[in-house]
């Protein structure tokens, strides 16, 4: 059956949750599958002139109008959700956030919804990123740095959702440099293919792409095609 709703979330900020969810909206788009995404919150949109870049590519990458159609809240300092809607006087509410996921939800297609830093991050106090999966029903995705100190992350990530009953499809590793792999970098794959239950299993690894690349669609698409393939390879099926 052909998946069409899934939550990528992250062992942290900064690991490439964008550039994942992203690339996997751009890659549908590519193959004439329709799709829609959600940034529920984006912090940080001071660093970019108040612009929202994450829900921007997003847009992009999924061939919607307009960043206000992917994203609910914009706020405007780099903090977790919660913190930052404090300091900027905003009430961010799960009413207003669940009406926007079932209108998305309805619309055709796959929805792609990106969390907000790591898994355990508030989006509303007292509701994590991975409590938002559970209540929403998404399978998640968990994107990974390949880096020291991925194992733990990971598996700490992998066992929150699954103690939600959130079913987790696989971890993703991103190379976040272009730099030859260390030790660690080289190792990480085959650690967490061992230490991941059979349930969350590791998926591929994303390479690293350049900040050069990083707003072309069709760069972001090859990068996770192989991912991409993965998770619809069903329904990619089905329109040969």
């Amino acid at each position: 059956m052909p998946l069409t709703k899934i939550m990528v979330t992250g062992t942290d900020t900064g690991v490439g949750k964008t550039l994942v969810s992203a690339g996997l909206c751009a890659w549908r788009v590519s193959k004439g599958l329709p799709v829609r995404a959600l940034k529920p919150v984006e912090s940080g949109t001071q660093e970019n002139g108040g612009v929202p870049a994450d829900a921007s590519l997003l847009a992009r990458c999924s061939g919607q109008d307009s960043p206000d159609h992917c994203h609910v809240f914009a706020l405007p300092e780099p903090l977790a959700p919660v913190l930052a809607a404090r300091r900027a006087g905003v009430d961010i509410d799960m009413g207003t956030l669940d009406a926007r996921f079932e209108q998305l939800r309805a619309s055709p297609g796959a929805l792609v919804v990106e969390g907000v830093g790591g898994a355990l991050v508030e989006v509303v106090q007292g509701t994590t990123v991975a409590d938002l999966a559970a209540r929403w029903h998404l399978p998640t995705l968990v994107v990974a740095a390949n880096r020291l100190g991925v194992l733990s992350h990971t598996l700490l990530t992998v066992e929150a959702l699954l103690q939600r009953d959130v079913p987790v499809l696989g971890v993703v590793l991103n190379m976040m440099d272009g730099d030859p792999p260390g030790l660690a970098e080289q190792c990480n794959a085959e650690e967490l293919a061992r230490l991941l239950p059979r349930s969350a299993p590791l998926l591929s690894t994303i390479p690293f792409v350049p900040e050069s690349e990083r707003e072309d669609p069709r760069g972001l698409a090859l990068a996770t095609s192989v991912l991409a393939g993965i998770l619809w390879s069903v329904e990619l099926e089905s329109t040969r």
